[in-house]
């Protein structure tokens, strides 16, 4: 990539690039780190998980038959191509870290390319000696450090499992997350806006998940067009542990240069701040006519993705509720884990209540970013207009946060039929089931709102919250950490349901917890001064 800006502008197209790749490093000081950190600890607490689970060659010749006659599950997390350790790593959580890596490596480049010409930083910074595609360049190089530094991690965690696989896992989950490193630098050259750079992106990866899901459905051996149409299913294919395919990578460095020529080329032929495509103009009155309503408006893409997600993920998890059952049968150290997740209330609703848990970490991501809008809109200056007119500072993020807080149960709600659909009974529990998730989530929504409203400049640090939150409620239940640990969690208060008891205490106590943070939080706002 740095060849070919050189190529296209001789080394002044890349002046002051060690030192915006510094500036970018240090800007992303805490959220690199948490997603390397959630990402590593997934991958490298798996072998002695799985070694607990399927501890005898019999147990692996059983899971293996099972995944080459459930499609559902080969949906979820492919096919199997070994009976090892670590071929057995490589194929339970091979394909959700590489969309972790992705989801890092495009929130990096897209943060450090149209977020900053939005705000208007990057015009302030271009007018010193910097290159034209410097900017570029770091946010890349960013990237680049960050999946570099999550491959040696899993490279040197899994070495003991073998020095191959573990080189191929860690390869493949850094070219995956490079892959849409270079894919978001082309689409923030043809977006006007960050938020749509950063959707956009993330629905190539949703769709790559989607084909690769599909191919896996109906082939064992990861051999479908559907498969090998996704980077995601490149990974697959590199089959760590299993006779490692070293001409994959090929495809994944060939992905990255050809998509790094195109977003170079794209950028020298645009003036700052300006894009390929057009942003639509919106209407000056009449439905953006209050606070409430552009927020609205701002978010509207974020909720409506995320809501079609969540409603095919409970569709998918709910399809697959009896195949799991069947694949754990006798397994008791299977049968422990899924019920640590889910509850003592039987296999298929410890199941289901550990499949609705997981939706509901995710969920707090959502909450997270959609709260963080209203930094974004501080910092960017796109608030002070706003704020300048008839409107105060608790009516402009009570918009804001309605959405966030409300859209949390709309897509929570949503999750629950999509179960109904799939699995097609208990209805009523499993609906309730997913609505109790949201006290929990709605306090890391209130961290969020406290911290950006009584520090700003640490608001950021609300998806650190986050992917703690995420890692215990992952991780725990398989390592058997203690019980101490679970309960730093808001999840690990929540009553399991289906199957188990509702209780009413911890859901109160939540729900006024996080009432208390968000009121914190909006008290800060309305005393400090606005940040830019």
């Amino acid at each position: 990539m740095t060849a070919f800006a050189v190529r296209h502008g001789g080394t002044r197209q890349l002046a002051g690039t060690g030192t915006l790749l510094r500036f970018a490093l240090r800007r992303d000081r805490l959220m690199i780190p948490v997603w390397i950190a959630v990402t590593a600890l997934m991958v490298l607490s798996m072998p002695g998980t799985l070694e607990g689970l399927y501890g005898t060659p019999a147990e692996r010749a059983e899971l293996i038959r099972q995944m080459e006659t459930n499609s559902s599950l080969r949906a979820m997390v492919g096919p199997v191509f070994g009976d090892s350790l670590g071929a057995l790593t490589a194929w339970r959580v091979g394909i959700y870290a590489g969309a972790l890596a992705a989801v890092m490596s495009l929130l990096v480049v897209v943060r450090h390319t149209r977020d900053e010409e939005e705000s208007g930083r990057h015009e302030l910074v271009a007018s010193g000696t910097v290159g034209r595609r410097a900017s570029l360049t770091a946010a890349l190089l960013a990237a680049a450090v960050a999946n570099a530094v999550l491959a040696l991690l899993v490279t040197a965690g899994l070495a003991g499992q073998g020095t191959a696989g573990a080189l191929a896992l860690g390869l493949g989950i850094a070219g995956v997350g490079m892959v849409f490193a270079t894919m978001a630098a082309i689409v923030a050259q043809l977006t006007e806006s960050a938020r749509l750079a950063r959707g956009l992106t993330a629905a190539v990866l949703g769709t790559a998940f989607v084909l690769r899901a599909a191919g896996d459905s109906g082939t064992d051996d990861g051999s479908s067009v559907l498969t090998w149409l996704s980077p995601l299913g490149w990974l697959e294919n590199l089959r760590p542990y299993a006779g490692e395919r070293w001409w994959v990578l090929a495809l994944l460095a060939g992905a990255v240069v050809l998509q790094g020529a195109l977003a170079y080329a794209l950028a020298g032929r645009r003036d700052l701040g300006m894009s390929f495509l057009p942003t639509r103009p919106g209407p000056a009155s009449g439905r953006l006519g209050t606070a409430a309503a552009l927020a609205w408006r701002l978010q509207r893409g974020g909720v409506l993705g995320w809501s079609i997600g969540f409603f095919l993920a409970g569709v998918v998890y709910g399809g697959m509720t009896e195949g799991a059952a069947d694949l754990v049968g006798d397994n008791d150290n299977a049968r422990r884990i899924i019920e640590r997740m889910g509850g003592q209330s039987g296999l298929t609703d410890a199941f289901l209540a550990s499949m609705i848990g997981m939706l509901g970490l995710v969920a707090a991501l959502w909450i997270v970013a959609s709260v963080l809008r209203l930094h974004g809109e501080e910092t960017s200056g796109r608030a002070e207009p706003v704020l300048a007119n008839a409107v105060g500072r608790l009516r402009w993020a009570t918009g804001h946060l309605v959405i966030a807080f409300g859209g949390a149960a709309l897509i929570m709600l949503l999750a629950g039929l999509g179960f109904a659909v799939g699995y097609g009974r208990q209805t009523g529990p499993v609906l309730s089931a997913c609505l109790v998730q949201l006290p929990a989530v709605w306090v890391v929504g209130g961290v969020a709102v406290l911290l950006h409203g009584v520090l700003p400049r640490a608001a950021v640090a609300a998806w650190g919250v986050a992917g703690a939150v995420l890692l215990i409620g992952w991780v725990g239940p398989a390592l058997d950490v203690p019980r101490a640990v679970l309960d730093v969690s808001p999840f690990g208060h929540l009553p399991k349901l289906p199957g188990g008891s509702m209780e009413w205490g911890p859901v109160a106590v939540l729900t006024g917890l996080a009432v208390l943070l968000v009121a914190a939080g909006l008290a800060g706002l309305r005393r400090r001064d606005m940040t830019t």
